[in-house]
């Protein structure tokens, strides 16, 4: 191995150690995963089918989206958009921040630190490459992983602000992203949810794809 692999391996060991601390447990498989741990190697995977020409920055970014996120419990924060909006914030700070020191203490320079922040923080989103790669992984993630539990967990929404929901997030992503979304293996429920929203937004979506930095 190159210098280079060893120090991106020793960042990565250092993301997985980190989100090992996470109390919440999920089953994968035939395991029992701490729950970042289990979204961080999801990340990875999503990122490697979707881009496997990504960058070495870009996949410390994707392993470390949410590093720690158990550091930041959303109870902090007051409910509703603007108590959401301000976790999320501080969420993609510390994420950022634990990035940081893993990379700097495995000789990464301070440029490409930035580089990894302004992409974990979702800035330039819709407008640089990597960034739009980073969203559209994430969202993918949440669709095929995270989407049913989020459905039944807020089972006392009408289907209508459920597909309003989903609507925002195709927003979010770009023509590539809105394929794999598409190519997923979904329940009927949440396939039909998401064809809803496609449906509701064709025009918007079409608009984007007109402008997507795919």
């Amino acid at each position: 191995m190159t210098d280079r692999d060893l120090r991106f391996a020793a960042v990565i060991a250092a993301i997985d150690a980190a989100n090992a601390d996470d109390p919440r447990r999920v089953r994968v498989g035939e395991d029992e995963l701490p729950f970042e741990v289990a979204y961080a190697r999801r990340m990875t995977e999503r990122l490697a089918a979707m881009y496997p020409e990504a960058s070495e920055l870009l996949r410390i970014a994707a392993r470390g989206q949410h590093v720690r996120r158990f550091d930041v419990p959303r109870e902090r924060y007051a409910e509703g958009r603007e108590g959401y909006n301000e976790w999320r914030r501080a969420c993609r700070e510390h994420h950022a921040a634990c990035l940081a020191e893993a990379m700097a203490g495995h000789g990464y320079d301070a440029a490409e630190i930035a580089r990894v922040g302004m992409l974990v923080k979702k800035e330039q989103l819709k407008k640089d490459k990597e960034s739009q790669a980073l969203e559209n992984v994430v969202d993918v993630v949440f669709l095929e992983h995270y989407f049913e539990e989020f459905d039944r967990k807020y089972a006392h929404y009408e289907d209508a602000k459920i597909v309003d929901i989903v609507a925002k997030t195709l927003r979010k992503m770009s023509p590539k992203g809105h394929r794999a979304a598409l190519a997923l293996d979904l329940a009927e429920r949440p396939r039909r949810l998401v064809l809803a929203a496609i449906e509701r937004e064709a025009a918007t979506l079409a608009k984007m794809a007109a402008h997507a930095v795919d």
